[in-house]
């Protein structure tokens, strides 16, 4: 089948377009999906150049994000079917654990998410667990069906679960550009918030006032928390962050007391300065957020059904173009998320 593999960790150069590999062989519970697109996300960055505890065998395949159709069902398969066009939930579990079984699967011992340890969608073809099959909204596109599922159940997992959002509280989404950001943004306004977000430029700041956001700030030029407390003098109720260290201590400064900061994500490095005694003080809840549950994807797809939710898809390129998609995420030249297509 036709790929794209990772041969080396590094740069972009170590990505290879291949013509040749191996098609994945299925088991009985298994779904081979045929892959007609792709979105990246700052994961595969992060698999891509080793920067992860845990790493890949190689040759790898990246990709987490995938839509398709359903190419050939395993014989204990029954709920999908073959030419059913899907999307794939990105995050693997063992299916049996006292989590998975109570239906928090992202805290599974065995939580893979595809295309980080487990060979992902930058290929012609991709098998997963028949769980992990999602009918396609039909209103969308698979370009624009492979744009949500991590990114919207991050910050679902984000604000829903872990910061457990309410209508009229004051929020603020750092990068709201990004594939998260622009997720974020319409999560929040939907159930009702004051939301305040930060992008890198004047283009970017009116595309995140049209998906909604109430004030949009620059996070290069502009003192994030003075800002923020310029606005609401007592501090804000809680702060969406995937920045990691670069930003992570602005985020608590900008907090009311019992504000939240959920946090997840590392583009800025992994190592940040906490002073305790801030934190108790202020009853600081820090919550940390990964991925998120079948479950509340299965809800996010509703709502894209529905078109209360919509995908944001920046740039499409096909799959022989991965290293520069790459690029261009490390970049950051997009608003929302970039796609390839298979």
């Amino acid at each position: 089948m036709k790929a794209v593999i990772l041969k080396d960790f590094g740069g972009v150069e170590n990505l290879h377009y291949v013509e040749d590999f191996p098609t994945p062989q299925i088991r009985e519970d298994e779904v081979l999906v045929r892959v007609k697109a792709v979105a990246l996300n700052h994961l595969d960055i992060w698999v891509r150049t080793g920067a992860l505890a845990v790493k890949p065998e190689l040759p790898h395949i990246l990709g987490s994000d995938v839509s398709g159709i359903v190419e050939k069902v395993g014989s204990l398969v029954s709920n999908v079917k073959e030419k059913d066009e899907v999307i794939i939930a990105p995050g693997l579990s063992c299916g049996v654990c006292h989590e998975c079984q109570s239906g928090r699967d992202n805290l599974c011992k065995d939580y893979d998410i595809l295309g980080m340890k487990n060979k992902g969608g930058y290929a012609e073809f991709v098998k997963v667990p028949e769980r992990n099959v999602i009918k396609k909204p039909s209103n969308l596109s698979f370009e624009e069906a492979a744009s949500y599922p991590l990114t919207f159940l991050t910050a679902w997992n984000a604000l829903v679960s872990k910061g457990k959002i309410r209508p009229h509280q004051k929020v603020l989404i750092w990068a709201g550009s990004s594939g998260v950001g622009v997720a974020a943004i319409q999560l929040a306004k939907l159930l009702g918030a004051f939301v305040i977000t930060t992008t890198g430029n004047e283009e970017k700041m009116r595309k995140c006032k049209d998906l909604g956001a109430d004030v949009v700030l620059n996070h290069y030029t502009d003192d994030i928390p003075r800002k923020v407390r310029e606005l609401f003098k007592e501090g804000i109720d809680l702060v969406v962050d995937h920045v990691g260290a670069q930003t992570f201590w602005k985020s608590v400064e900008c907090l009311k007391k019992g504000g939240k900061l959920v946090f997840f994500g590392t583009t800025t490095g992994s190592q940040a300065q906490i002073d305790i005694r801030y934190l108790f003080v202020g009853e600081i809840e820090l919550l940390g957020a990964y991925m998120g549950s079948r479950a509340d994807l299965f809800k996010i797809t509703q709502l894209m059904e529905r078109g209360v939710l919509k995908p944001i898809v920046d740039k499409i390129f096909p799959l022989q173009q991965a290293r520069e998609a790459h690029l261009y995420l490390e970049q950051s030249k997009h608003f929302g998320k970039i796609v390839l297509t298979v």
